[in-house]
């Protein structure tokens, strides 16, 4: 498939500064963006808006667990089904493998990037209960998204995939949470 020789090629292109001092530092801090580290995060502040009995806050916190577990359950179902050999193997192996329902371990987990649904997904939420907090969240998982591919961790369609995951996890738990819910409590 020629689209697909481009993003393996270009995402390999990218990830050949991977060892340099800067990226292995950008990839280090990225590592917010695992969902362990966002849920967590995500638990804190529903936890802090419940203990201070601030609506808001909660509302935030809520929202930021939904959209991350919606995105976190769609990622990992998809990362069951496919196969794809990540960025880094293929240039460590000279190896490229991709298929349906293969190994299920993590050199083999390319598609799509988890890194990437779940920061996306976590940052709307905030963007959406905290405009004023819509930028730097969305920065934040911008810059992420960018760190997966030059790390070698994942090839351009496999973030941009894991994004739009991301979006549309957030945007199914907005709209269950009720039209305008999130913008209503954060005025509060």
């Amino acid at each position: 498939m020629p689209g697909e020789s481009l993003d393996i090629a270009l995402g390999v292109g990218l990830a050949r500064c991977k060892d340099t001092r800067t990226v292995r530092t950008i990839g280090t801090l990225s590592e917010v963006g695992a969902w362990e580290m966002l849920f967590a995060a995500s638990a804190v502040t529903l936890a802090v808006g419940v203990a201070r009995r601030q609506p808001r806050t909660i509302a935030v916190g809520r929202h930021m667990l939904g959209a991350g577990i919606l995105a976190s359950l769609v990622k990992t179902t998809v990362k069951r089904l496919v196969h794809r050999s990540r960025p880094n193997v293929v240039m460590e192996t000279g190896r490229y493998d991709r298929g349906w329902f293969g190994p299920n371990d993590g050199p083999r987990q390319s598609f799509p990037s988890g890194h990437a649904a779940v920061s996306v997904a976590v940052a709307r939420a905030v963007g959406r209960a905290c405009p004023e907090a819509r930028g730097a969240a969305e920065v934040g998982a911008g810059l992420i998204v960018v760190a997966q591919v030059l790390r070698g961790a994942h090839y351009p369609s496999d973030v941009v995939v894991g994004s739009l995951i991301g979006l549309a996890a957030e945007a199914a738990v907005n709209h269950l949470s009720g039209p305008g819910t999130a913008h209503r409590e954060s005025a509060a």
